[in-house]
């Protein structure tokens, strides 16, 4: 039986066979120790993606299996999209397994943020969500931080068992895996795993040795259609996902006053005193305030914004949510796009339009 050989930088099962399909690799190409599928090639030279016919289920079917193994999971959740980067009905997914979860991306919030208070409001939020952690550990994939810690306590809490590390589309399992094997192994940067803002960029399980037959893998990413991310071009990406920290940008409201978030979303401010909306997304992303009565003709017929999304020609076509604040101070979370910090007052109305399935939702305030 000839041995099965899978893509490092993905984990697809290498072919020559057909080029169309994922996974395929030259033959004059199958002599190499690490091999890269031509999805990967074009992908880490030339940025290109080449699309495949998987869904979400072949994602999801690939992590139930984790369910029948006994292993730690490394769970990875995104700081900047939090909700949005959590897997629905993870510990079905995952049975029994312990489970550490890495909140990433903390390189994207501000330097000022405390990392005490960022660690117990994941904790408050994982336990609504029913999940029981050995530990949460704040840290950035891209930036090493406390990766010393990360690998101790994988050490700590596998029990020479393997481990798993999950985790939505984009959240930065493929960064993380990179890291360790940089810092660890001392494997060279040609023989990395392959990272990408794509999603769908790891097609299936990634192998990595630990010790005495045990082994790290790196899953598929699981796709959350409810983020805004989903229904962007590819070449959009990267203008709205964070690349860097987020600089707030405040503004203060009065009632019947509007925001539009490029074409991609909008607030209105309906009714309340005059109040401070402070805004959380990148940097590449205008914003722009105007008149709530002009709101509708500014999208349906100037259209001056940068990203629309297809099917969205006419405001009229996004999903309307009424938002009724608290003297609390909250987050409005448009997910995979960004979040609204608002200090308001009881009685403050908020309305917020977004397209079709994407989350909205209200929250105590991250920062």
């Amino acid at each position: 039986m000839n041995k099965v050989i899978k893509c490092f930088g993905c984990g697809a099962i290498i072919q020559s066979e057909n080029e169309k399909n994922i996974g395929y690799v030259p033959k004059n190409a199958l002599e190499k120790d690490h091999i890269l599928c031509q999805r990967c090639f074009q992908l880490k030279n030339y940025h290109q993606l080449q699309q495949t016919n998987l869904t979400k289920d072949d994602y999801l079917k690939l992590l139930s299996s984790i369910g029948d193994k006994d292993c730690l999971v490394v769970y990875m959740i995104d700081l900047f999209d939090f909700h949005g980067s959590l897997i629905q009905g993870v510990q079905r997914h995952i049975g029994y397994n312990d489970v550490l979860v890495l909140a990433n991306k903390r390189d994207v919030l501000p330097k000022s943020c405390n990392n005490t208070k960022l660690e117990h409001w994941v904790r408050r939020q994982l336990k609504e969500e029913g999940i029981k952690p050995v530990d949460v550990i704040i840290t950035s994939a891209k930036k090493n931080m406390l990766l010393d810690r990360i690998y101790d306590e994988i050490q700590q809490y596998r029990h020479h068992r393997d481990v798993y590390v999950i985790g939505v589309t984009n959240v930065g399992k493929s960064t993380f895996i990179n890291a360790l094997l940089k810092h660890y192994v001392s494997m060279s940067d040609q023989n990395l795993i392959t990272v990408s803002e794509y999603p769908g960029t790891t097609l299936n399980f990634i192998e990595i040795p630990l010790d005495n037959d045990t082994f790290l893998y790196d899953t598929p990413g699981i796709v959350n259609e409810h983020q805004i991310t989903h229904l962007l071009e590819l070449n959009e990406l990267k203008q709205i996902i964070p690349q860097s920290e987020l600089r707030p940008i405040s503004f203060n409201l009065n009632s019947d006053q509007t925001l539009y978030f490029d074409g991609l979303a909008r607030m209105d401010f309906i009714k309340g005193q005059q109040t401070r909306f402070i805004n959380y997304f990148s940097k590449n992303l205008k914003i722009h305030r105007c008149k709530t009565v002009n709101a509708d003709d500014l999208y349906n017929r100037h259209m001056t914004f940068k990203h629309e999304i297809k099917g969205m020609n006419t405001i009229q076509n996004f999903k309307k949510y009424n938002f009724h604040l608290t003297d609390k101070k909250s987050d409005i979370v448009i997910s995979g796009l960004g979040f609204v910090t608002i200090h308001g007052h009881m009685g403050n109305l908020i309305t917020v339009y977004a397209p079709p399935h994407v989350n909205v939702i209200m929250r105590d305030a991250l920062i």
